[in-house]
């Protein structure tokens, strides 16, 4: 591709809200591809929950295409701006996280960012390592190049300012900080998600005060989470990980709503817009029904996560498991024989039961006794309402989609 072709390519599947914004950024990014050089490009990742979703991999595959396109791809971990946490999609104060909790997230954000991204040609960095170290001379002239009313034209700032909710200096200060992220990077484009934009605007208005060449925004639009209606989020309990298992991820995908799963194919897939028509019609003329409308989806988002194997073996399970209603023979298997009798109770096996990609079938007792009390569990094919112990043969299902045999 010559750069204006580049350029469409790149620009494609955006969402700025404003056409002309986006024919400035289109003309932005033809100049600085016509210099027929690597163009630093990243992302920002603030590690406030320990999974990533499929709602993350959509920058992801951005910075994969800028990637194969031979361009620099820094994955950026929000070390620093995560003690904050991005107010961009609250409309109230996020809740401050641990520097420990930070970075334990942030080891399982690098080990799954490599399912999307080239792990030889991604440099991942963290903000913590200029945002620890800036001086209290250098943050004061940050916070001249902006002002309060600007930040107050934010949206989610608006309705808690009209609201008369609390809005508090430090979410202020995130933009600014993710602004200057831009700086230190030098970057020529910065991903984000469209509720981003002014946080990116942000990192263009710094660089032009460090005498840098402002970088190029893409905005992508947000995905949906399971519930068909609000952004997918872990804190909303709508999301699918990108950990997660084959199975559990293509029986969750099959979960969404009708209205949502185009949604799922523009952001997710690399079906162009005719294939799709293609497949909506004839899923309006009843030739496709909706249900293999919805594995299409599956097996497409499961291949590029994993391989076409371990999607045609989701494929079998799910119709196996919940069309045919039939109880899988490949469980995971936990041996009763390794703790003392009166740790039997379910919600300790729970805890310490793992799943084939090493997470716990609960990640604490606790978690497991709400399951329980959630009618989230049955043994044996039966729903139960309180903590039991378990023998040998128990089968248990957690949820719709993970098994637990007990074995001696």
């Amino acid at each position: 591709m010559n750069y204006k072709e580049q350029a469409n390519f790149l620009i494609s599947n955006t969402e700025y809200g404003d056409e002309t914004l986006r024919a400035n950024m289109l003309k932005e990014l033809e100049k600085k591809l016509s210099e027929d050089r690597p163009l630093n490009v990243y992302c920002g990742y603030d590690p406030t929950a320990v999974d990533l979703t499929l709602g993350h991999i959509i920058t992801m595959r951005k910075l994969r295409d800028f990637q194969q396109l031979g361009h620099k791809v820094t994955f950026l971990i929000g070390g620093f701006t995560g003690l904050i946490g991005d107010p961009s999609d609250k409309d109230k104060k996020r809740p401050m996280l641990t520097r420990e909790q930070l970075e334990k997230n942030s080891q399982e954000y690098t080990r799954q960012a490599y399912k999307i991204l080239d792990p030889n040609l991604t440099n991942i960095r963290s903000n913590e390592e200029w945002l620890e170290s800036i001086s209290s001379q250098e943050f004061i002239k940050l916070c001249s190049h902006f002002t309060v009313a600007q930040f107050l034209e934010r949206d989610n700032f608006a309705k808690r300012w009209k609201r008369q909710d609390p809005i508090y200096l430090s979410e202020f200060l995130y933009a600014l900080m993710q602004g200057y992220d831009a700086v230190q990077l030098n970057a020529d484009v910065q991903i984000g998600g469209s509720d981003q934009l002014f946080n990116l605007m942000a990192g263009r208005i710094l660089q032009r005060e460090f005498g840098q060449d402002p970088q190029v925004i893409i905005t992508l639009p947000i995905l949906v989470g399971t519930d068909g209606k609000l952004r997918m989020s872990k804190s909303t309990g709508n999301s699918i990980g990108l950990d997660e298992l084959p199975n559990e991820m293509y029986g969750k995908i099959m979960s969404i709503p009708d209205i949502a799963v185009k949604n799922y194919f523009n952001l997710l897939t690399n079906i162009n817009n005719e294939e799709l028509n293609n497949l909506l019609d004839d899923v309006a003329s009843k030739k496709l029904s909706k249900i293999d409308y919805k594995k299409k989806l599956a097996g497409l988002i499961i291949t590029e996560i994993f391989s076409i194997t371990e999607a045609e073996q989701a494929k079998e399970y799910f119709e196996n498991t919940f069309q045919k209603g039939e109880t899988p023979t490949d469980m995971v298997e936990f041996h009763l024989s390794q703790i003392n009798n009166d740790e039997r109770q379910l919600s300790r096996i729970l805890n310490q039961a793992e799943l084939p990609n090493g997470q716990k079938f609960a990640k604490s007792i606790s978690e497991g006794r709400r399951l329980i009390e959630q009618n989230a569990i049955s043994v044996n094919n039966k729903k139960i309402t309180e903590d039991v112990n378990l023998k040998i043969g128990d089968e248990v299902r957690v949820g719709r989609f993970k098994f637990l045999r007990l074995i001696d």
